[in-house]
């Protein structure tokens, strides 16, 4: 859904530029639960998204850290479980999560209009996550 798509975007840019580094990139679309499968068993994880906030301009680009979210949503359904609360909970569970997990977003403009293309803004935002992305990477 347009802009929606930036996250696997960034991770398909990135397929082949790391490839001399010992990591692992991986493309879902899953959400909740499904998610602690990517993130156990690794030290560091980079979670990368699209991200809708209240007064956001599209195509701006965060870099937050899972304490930086609100938890105290609650939810009926383990369908409706996002990212900080299935890293929450796979940590109350002593699963052997990331030290580190870092999120970074891009302000989506528009995750309605079904289209394969971002919106301009968040187009121009693509590559300067990827770079961003392997520069945190490539720090020893």
């Amino acid at each position: 859904m347009t802009d929606d798509s930036a996250g696997l975007r960034v991770i398909q840019a990135l397929q082949g530029r790391l490839s001399n580094l010992d990591i692992s990139i991986n493309e879902t679309g899953l959400a909740g639960l499904n998610l602690l499968d990517y993130l156990v068993g690794y030290d560091k994880a980079i979670i990368v998204d699209a991200i809708q906030t209240p007064q956001g301009k599209p195509g701006s680009i965060y870099r937050l850290t899972p304490e930086e979210f609100d938890t105290s949503c609650h939810t009926t359904s383990t369908h409706d479980i996002g990212v900080i609360v299935a890293i929450e909970l796979g940590n109350k569970l002593g699963l052997d999560m990331p030290r580190q997990i870092l999120i970074v977003a891009i302000e989506a403009g528009d995750v309605s209009t079904l289209s394969e293309i971002c919106t301009h803004e968040v187009e121009k935002a693509i590559p300067q996550v990827v770079d961003m992305i392997i520069a945190e990477v490539s720090v020893v």
